[in-house]
Order: C-alpha cells, then structure tokens, then sequence
C-alpha cells in the first residue's frame, strides 16, 4: 500500500485489491459516529421556506466531530436572527465548532425574525445521510498498450493522482473517461484495468479524511468479527 496524498480534506491510497475491499471501506464510512444537528425547536419562522427544509439544511451544516465525544454527547445550539439579512451557518450559537460559517441557509426580509434551538448528537450514516463524515470512492489503475498516440495522451494527463509508469510495452496509470475514449479511437483493446486501485476519501470537514479511513476499517473489523462469530 502506497500513500499517494494526504491533507486533512483528501486522502488518495493505492494499494493491491479488488472491488469488493474498495466498496467494503466505502460503506463503512457510513458507520463512523459523527456529529450533526439532530433536533430543532422552532419558536419564530417568518422565512420563505418551512420549518422541515430549514431543519433539513441546517442538519447538513458539517460540525467538528472531536475525539472525546461519545453516544452521550448533546450540544445546544441557539439562532436568532431578525432581517433584512441572510442566515449563514456561522449564525449558531454553542459550542459546537462550525467547520463552514459562510454557509447560506435562509434570507430573511425586512421586519422577518427567525428564532431557533437545535440540538447535535452522535450519529451514523446509516441512521440519516446528514450523519455522513465524507466522500469515498475507488477506482482502478489502468494498463495502456503503448503507442505513439497513446504514450502523448498518457504523458500529458492532466487528471491523474500518479505519475504515469512504463512497463514493458504497457503504461501503467490514472486516466479520466475522456482520455480513455481517445486511446481507444486509435485502439479498442488498447486499455485494460490493472490489479492495483486507488481509493479516494475526501472529507466534508467534520474529521481529517485520515481519521474518516482509520473509523471505517474498525467498523469493518467489528462487523467481519460479529458475522465470525456467528458461523461458529
């Protein structure tokens, strides 16, 4: 396994495996307890949307999931708002770290208020998609049958996380769809997939993409020791 890049928002991995390990780790991420707006009382509400499509925008709003929080943690949010204006997500009040305060939620018009409490809690994407921590997402290595057209296309690829790698007459890279439909205008056979694959995590800022891989595979870990467990 290779580290390819890491950054506390991006994570890229290349490592020997199949689609069945890729898509493993990515459903696991659904199992990584993060923190989001759970609960929202709503005392004045004279904006255009209702009080459901606030709630739901405001559970989507990515909260700093620290490492000290358990399934016992409850944060208390408050807002109060009174237009002209627009509401942004850095308008909650409490002690939950906003990762994005510049996101837009509602504007209010003149004289109209919005009066809120919320609450946020652990939770898992299993339970609701707002409970999601990032993206993550595989795809494979390609081997390219060198050619005159096809070594310019695989040289100047703008798209890839590695650098291109010469292997006999093959190359051995990361290539886009478009770049691949051009190899193949000059030869159908000419692209296959190789037995190494990248896996990407990106994270909505809730938790470093790191930390996001490392909560997926233990969940992976419990689950594959639950179900041996159970065939014993």
């Amino acid at each position: 396994m290779e580290l390819v890049k890491k950054s506390p928002e991006f994570l890229v991995l290349r490592m020997n495996a199949d689609e069945s390990l890729g898509n493993a780790i990515r459903r696991s991420v659904a199992e990584v307890p993060t923190l989001a707006i759970d609960e929202i009382e709503i005392f004045k509400n004279d904006s255009p949307l209702y009080d459901e499509m606030l709630a739901l925008r405001f559970g989507l709003i990515p909260l700093k999931t620290e490492k000290g929080m358990t399934k016992k943690t409850k944060i208390s949010l408050k807002l109060t708002k009174t237009g002209p204006c627009t509401v942004y997500s850095g308008d909650l009040d409490g002690n939950a770290e906003i990762v994005f305060d510049k996101i837009p939620i509602v504007f209010l018009g003149e004289g109209q208020k919005l009066e809120l409490a919320a609450t946020a809690i652990l939770g898992k994407g299993l339970e609701h998609a707002k409970f999601i921590p990032g993206l993550c997402y595989y795809r494979h290595l390609l081997e390219v049958k060198s050619s005159s057209e096809a070594d310019s296309i695989v040289q100047n690829s703008k798209f890839s996380f590695i650098k291109p790698e010469k292997k006999g007459s093959k190359w051995l890279c990361d290539l886009n769809e478009a770049e691949v439909q051009r190899v193949e205008k000059f030869d159908k056979e000419a692209v296959s997939l190789s037995d190494e694959m990248l896996l990407i995590i990106e994270s909505y800022g809730n938790m470093d993409a790191k930390d996001i891989l490392t909560k997926a595979v233990d969940a992976l870990t419990d689950n594959l020791d639950v179900f041996a467990k159970a065939v014993k």
